[in-house]
């Protein structure tokens, strides 16, 4: 019967999490930036004041 090989299993679970980590931290960072981008346009599509004279 084979050995397990431990250090295999172990690498593969440290690659998943360095993964997972890694696109937690780019799922956060488009967050950062959505915001700012959805303010833009809407401070630009708010109509102004009509001018009374």
């Amino acid at each position: 019967m084979a050995k397990p090989n431990y250090s295999f299993e172990k690498r593969q679970r440290e690659l998943a999490k360095k993964k997972k980590k890694e696109e937690k931290k780019l799922q956060k960072a488009r967050a950062k930036e959505a915001p700012a981008d959805t303010l833009e346009p809407a401070a630009e599509d708010t109509p102004e004041a009509p001018e009374s004279t």
